[in-house]
């Protein structure tokens, strides 16, 4: 049971005053995230123009390994960076500093072949679920049973729909004999009541502006550090 930080994701510039876009900014805020309680690292590289790109990767991945030896780094490569199947492609396999797993997001197309090229590149895969249907996909995939984790992400805004959601996930999987790690998180309003439900069920979260920048009592934080100690401080009184 861990907290991840998911430092940027595809926020812009202007989402938050300490937004890490920078191979640079993410060390620096990596680093602080660990010592505040993040097990893992979760970023979204960008180019020097500030854009996400699967071609950052190298320049990003090193920066972070040198700031937090021993930290597993993850990436997204949702279709939306190189808006491109053959790009997305090109990319991982161009990597000489691959991150230790990625993430998947089974609602795209090209899932399947994804999974495939990052597993050629021993790159760990987690399995990204927004609803029944993507779990239901992943629990068809020849690979099913060698990805690192599950990563169960709702976007519902509304905290029970939320919930029901993510159990509905979790059902799914149980009925199917996936018997992963399961890393469980939302995204603004569901947030907290979903780093709350994750550790009640003793799964593993994620926290950082990539998700959201309000606290539990709806403050704008501070920056990720902030996040990520509020959720390793919650953590013990609800887990207990």
């Amino acid at each position: 049971m861990i907290v991840q930080a998911c430092l940027n994701g595809a926020r812009p510039a202007d989402w938050h005053k300490r937004l890490p876009l920078t191979p640079e900014a993410m060390a620096e805020d990596a680093v602080r995230c660990v010592a505040a309680g993040a097990a893992e690292l979760h970023v979204h590289p960008r180019d020097a123009d500030g854009r996400e790109s699967l071609f950052a990767v190298d320049e990003t991945v090193s920066a972070l390994r040198a700031a937090c030896p021993g930290t597993l780094i993850g990436v997204s490569t949702g279709d939306w960076i190189e808006k491109d199947n053959e790009r997305t492609h090109a990319a991982i396999e161009s990597w000489s500093e691959p991150p230790d797993y990625a993430s998947v997001n089974l609602v795209e197309d090209n899932a399947p072949s994804v999974i495939d090229a990052l597993m050629r590149r021993g790159v760990g895969v987690e399995a990204g679920l927004a609803t029944v249907a993507d779990a239901e996909r992943l629990c068809t995939l020849p690979g099913r049973h060698r990805v690192l984790r599950v990563l169960i992400e709702i976007e519902e805004q509304d905290t029970g729909a939320a919930l029901e959601a993510a159990d509905d996930i979790a059902g799914v999987l149980e009925e199917n004999g996936i018997r992963k790690q399961i890393l469980l998180h939302g995204f603004d309003a569901s947030v907290w009541p979903l780093v709350e439900r994750a550790f009640e069920r003793r799964w593993s979260t994620r926290i950082g502006l990539e998700d959201g920048r309000l606290l539990p009592d709806g403050t704008v934080a501070a920056d990720n550090i902030e996040l990520v100690r509020t959720a390793t401080e919650l953590r013990p009184a609800v887990a207990n």
